[in-house]
């Protein structure tokens, strides 16, 4: 094999002039950085290639200069080659799909001729991906280990994604040192993998019901205007109209300081015919608790705040600590998909303090990017248990699952999709 080197101000630019000179079979072995970019200085690349030693090309006649063309008119050639290349097997494709009658009197060269021809689209859609994506090696995360072309494409998605760049350089760094080698051969096989590593890094809650004459009893937090009203109407519905046994249900109401929120959940709980108590002063806590016993479940509703209102946070914590009851009670976190990583963060760690035992999003239906989302599941390692995708109650409810999330992650939230 004959080694070859190429240079240029990125490495994209390096990388197409080794594709003009020495054509698409050469194998990229390495990309480094040989002058950072400074004052008066452009940034210097250097690409290093493998060809066999009988596809190196012969040298090529230099043409005048009056006929030469700038090396980015010539790069959309390339491109523009490589895209009629798959048009033209496209089509070969296409002629092959409609012969598929007259295959069944030579079977087995058909069939090889197909498999041919998509190993051949495969290859080709990843050489298109590697020079859309090569941009990406000037941004990449300068790990210990080199990460190859084909995590561009992964790399970018996860990126534009929220997802926090310290998170996301150690995910990389994980999947370079586990992946199989095997596995690298295309960026098709490097995202199924890295989706199967992110699946493995969500813990999520799985719903359960209450046994033996147990009540369970949900306390929903988190700041104003995330939608805790509306989720505990949809949690309301689940549990006494939608599973397959039909639970009782029981609201209780903290969040006396906004009139509208308190008149909103009564209305709900006329409309299911559920028990509803108001609670002003922590003491009143137990005793509402004590009237809702005949019910299976018990939602409570609390008052939305500033994440930085420590003051109405404490509030919270004093009904908790005044519940002397035998029900022990599971604070759920409830915040909206649609702010940045570092919001989150800062509202978990002031909501902390309660006891946290899940997590609950809303609002998917509201943003693009859910790497947020899991930076926050995977730097506190507190499960989700659910989302919220839209307004309707109760059919806007999903019980979390990592598929569900990752999925979101790398191809976007959809309406109507499940987990």
């Amino acid at each position: 094999m004959k080694i070859l080197t190429f240079s240029g101000s990125t490495p994209a630019e390096a990388l197409k002039k080794a594709q003009l000179e020495v054509g698409e079979e050469a194998m990229l072995i390495e990309t480094r950085e040989i002058q950072k970019k400074s004052l008066g200085k452009s940034a210097l690349y250097e690409i290093v290639v493998g060809v066999e030693e009988g596809n190196v090309p012969k040298p090529k006649i230099e043409e005048p200069l009056t006929k030469q063309r700038p090396l980015a008119q010539k790069s959309s050639d390339v491109l523009y080659n490589i895209s009629e290349a798959a048009k033209q097997i496209s089509k070969i494709a296409e002629v092959t799909e409609e012969e598929k009658p007259a295959a069944r009197k030579a079977p087995t060269v058909e069939t090889e001729d197909i498999r041919r021809i998509k190993d051949e689209i495969e290859k080709l859609g990843d050489k298109v991906k590697l020079i859309q994506n090569m941009f990406w090696d000037e941004k990449a995360p300068r790990l210990q280990n080199a990460i190859p072309p084909e995590f561009a494409e992964i790399y970018r998605l996860a990126r534009e994604s929220g997802m926090d760049q310290d998170h996301l350089d150690q995910i990389m760094q994980l999947t370079l040192e586990h992946m199989p080698s095997k596995m690298r051969e295309s960026s098709e096989t490097v995202k199924r993998y890295f989706q199967v590593l992110l699946r493995k890094m969500v813990p999520v809650r799985l719903e359960s019901s209450p046994k033996n004459g147990a009540k369970k009893v949900i306390m929903l937090v988190g700041p104003t205007g995330v939608g805790k009203t509306t989720s505990i109407a949809k949690l309301a519905a689940r549990f006494s109209y939608l599973l397959e046994k039909k639970y009782k249900v029981g609201l209780v109401v903290l969040d006396t300081y906004r009139i509208g929120a308190v008149e909103q959940l009564m209305q709900y709980a006329r409309m299911m015919k559920l028990g509803i108590e108001t609670v002003v002063d922590p003491p009143e806590f137990s005793n509402a608790l004590n009237a809702l016993r005949y019910s299976d479940y018990i939602l409570i509703d609390t008052m939305g705040s500033s994440p930085y209102d420590k003051g109405k946070i404490e509030k919270i914590y004093e009904c908790l600590r005044a519940n002397d009851t035998e029900y022990s009670v599971d604070v759920v976190l409830v915040m909206p998909s649609s702010i940045k990583y570092e919001d989150l963060k800062a509202t978990y760690d002031n909501f902390a303090p309660l006891g946290i035992d899940t997590m609950m999003f809303t609002k998917l239906d509201e943003t693009r990017g859910f790497g947020n989302i899991f930076s926050l599941v995977y730097e506190t390692k507190v499960p989700v248990s659910y989302f919220s995708v839209g307004q309707e109650v109760p059919e806007d409810l999903v019980v979390a699952t990592s598929d569900f999330l990752v999925d979101c992650l790398l191809h976007g939230f959809r309406k109507g999709q499940t987990p």
